[in-house]
């Protein structure tokens, strides 16, 4: 059974395209450690978050993972994913924090996973490959007493939604509340 995602996607390099410099902030923060957070949709329709290695390579990223694994059988049976980056050490958030949602297109093509498997020196063996398709993104960072929620979405502006450290609703737009 396949699950039919109608929401609009775009590959990395359509995001790159559309969003750059945000783009780049997303990717940098996803490359500075190896391991991230990935949740897919089992069966029963419940959430799976389970550890993985993003990887972008040749303008994309991509998703790898071992022979029949719980998440790669999620992706097959239901695309949709979540992929939250590794917060790193500490609890200052300085690099901010990020996340990517959207649709994992898998690979079947022999001669693409191996070449594939060539470039991400991939050890010997099956596994399974899914590009991302990116329906969201979404980098958030502190400034000051301010936490600043950035999100992209294909074919939408970019949006920036400030929150206070208090019960004030948060303020859409570059500009911080008391700014008005």
């Amino acid at each position: 059974m396949t699950h039919s995602v109608t929401t609009s996607a775009a590959g990395w390099a359509a995001f790159r395209a559309a969003a750059p410099d945000f783009a780049a902030a997303v990717e940098d923060r996803f490359r500075r450690y190896r391991h991230h957070v990935l949740a897919t949709v089992r069966r029963d329709g419940s959430p799976r978050a389970t550890g993985i290695e993003a990887d972008f390579r040749e303008g994309e990223l991509w998703l790898g993972m071992m022979p029949n694994s719980r998440k790669a059988l999620d992706l097959r049976r239901d695309p949709r994913f979540a992929l939250h980056a590794n917060p790193g050490p500490g609890s200052d958030m300085a690099e901010g924090d990020a996340r990517v949602s959207g649709r994992a297109v898998e690979v079947t093509d022999p001669a693409a996973l191996a070449a594939y498997a060539t470039q991400a020196e991939v050890p010997p063996g099956p596994f399974h490959l899914f590009r991302a398709e990116v329906t969201e993104a979404v980098r958030t960072t502190v400034e000051g007493e301010q936490l600043v929620i950035t999100v992209w979405r294909p074919g939408a502006p970019l949006r920036t939604i400030r929150r206070g450290n208090d019960d004030s609703p948060p303020h859409e737009g570059d500009r911080k509340p008391s700014d008005d």
